[in-house]
């Protein structure tokens, strides 16, 4: 053992040490080490040779790596392949698999990731009720290409204080995603354009330390793996097909072209410019996974008032409704529905983007019979109403 395998940081000293894990690889642990346990085991001449940093700092980067950056230790890891031409088929068909009719853009994405890890991206959930879809093999494949960069994280421990095991990665993957209340999806979209977080370790203090995470989650949940608004922009959801090739040693097959794979990134032009902070338009995001989502997080009220209109549109054969709020609260109350009048005009107002007519006009009112066998029917009223669609409706339905 030399005085290399050691560093002081600071006024402390750490023992750099490779720690098996069961796949038989190994991870690089920093060991809290005392000094005189150090000079028990070596010549006190070698103290001196103890290479000595100011502080960590987290500097990420993998063309241009440096591990000491103005006397700080740089705690990011080095993606230390040499990327060198060749064959990359099996990654191709893992991308392609995975990102569909999306695949450059997926390119992009791993691009991006490569070479501007400190750029923000869009959260990348991949769902599929199915089983054998190869969500976790893509995982696994990030894991393999960012080696100690990319962690996975628990549900248990997102929700936990301590966070010092994901805080300071580029990629943070959640797979079995179950973060279905609404704080959990407030807190990844805070976290996806965040610059800083603070890090804490059990039994030790919080620190302020720069973020760069991206998130991947994985769900067999399609309907509410998370809580969703509409439209919301920093989520690209995915819906993954099953794959159709059963081979038991693809992942490392895709392991072994990853230098191949990192020469292609390295001389490809992106498809995409950047539209947002999350780099990609919201249009591009809009997916048909996403939009199953957010209708599935939808309200019981605002569900009902969709059926109802939609019921109306069917039975008195019209494309547009119009009406009050005041027309929709007898209708609600007919179907068991209690809603105050705030709870009508926020799901108009702010979830279906509408607005009431500038004056009082003429307008056609639709009300249902009482009491037996009610049917709808139609006179003319007064008032602000507000104008629904058919193809608005049919956007909020499944």
């Amino acid at each position: 053992m030399s005085a290399s395998e050691y560093i002081r940081v600071g006024t402390n000293l750490f023992r750099i040490v490779d720690q098996p894990m069961p796949d038989g690889t190994t991870k690089i642990k920093r060991i809290p080490w005392k000094l005189s346990t150090f000079r028990a085991d070596h010549s006190k001449d070698e103290v001196a040779d103890i290479p000595k940093y100011n502080g960590f700092c987290i500097v990420p980067s993998h063309e241009n790596y440096q591990r000491e950056i103005n006397s700080f230790y740089n705690i990011y890891e080095p993606v230390d392949y040499e990327a060198v031409e060749g064959d990359w088929s099996h990654i191709k068909n893992l991308i392609s698999h995975i990102f569909g009719d999306q695949y450059e853009m997926g390119l992009d994405y791993l691009q991006l990731l490569y070479q501007e890890p400190l750029q923000d991206l869009p959260i990348l959930m991949l769902v599929s009720v199915e089983r054998a879809t190869g969500k976790s093999t893509f995982l696994n494949f990030l894991k393999a290409l960012f080696k100690e960069n990319a962690t996975f994280c628990t549900n248990e421990s997102f929700h936990s204080q301590f966070n010092s095991d994901w805080a300071d990665k580029l990629l943070v993957m959640i797979d079995e995603t179950s973060l279905n209340r609404r704080e959990d999806s407030e807190r990844l979209k805070n976290l996806s354009t965040a610059k800083s977080i603070k890090s804490e370790a059990k039994g030790e203090n919080r620190i302020e330390i720069e973020f760069f995470g991206k998130f991947v989650l994985c769900s067999n949940n399609e309907f509410c793996p998370l809580f969703i608004d509409d439209n919301e922009i920093r989520y690209w959801v995915r819906k993954v097909p099953v794959l159709q090739i059963d081979d038991t040693g693809f992942l490392q097959k895709c392991i072994d072209e990853i230098p191949a794979f990192l020469w292609t990134l390295k001389q490809r032009n992106l498809t995409t410019r950047k539209e947002s902070r999350m780099w990609f338009g919201s249009d591009l995001l809009q997916t048909e996974a996403l939009r199953k989502i957010v209708r599935a997080n939808r309200s019981f009220v605002e569900i009902e008032m969709a059926e109802i209109l939609r019921d109306i549109m069917d039975e008195m054969q019209v494309s547009i409704v119009e009406l009050t709020v005041g027309d929709l609260i007898p209708i609600l109350n007919y179907h068991n529905v209690r809603a105050e009048n705030h709870q009508i005009r926020k799901v108009l107002n702010e979830f279906w983007k509408l607005r009431p007519a500038a004056n009082t006009l003429s307008y056609t009112c639709y009300k249902l019979n009482f009491p037996a066998n009610p049917k709808y029917s139609g006179s003319r009223s007064k008032g602000r109403f507000y104008t629904v669609t058919y193809d608005l409706i049919k956007s909020i339905l499944i």
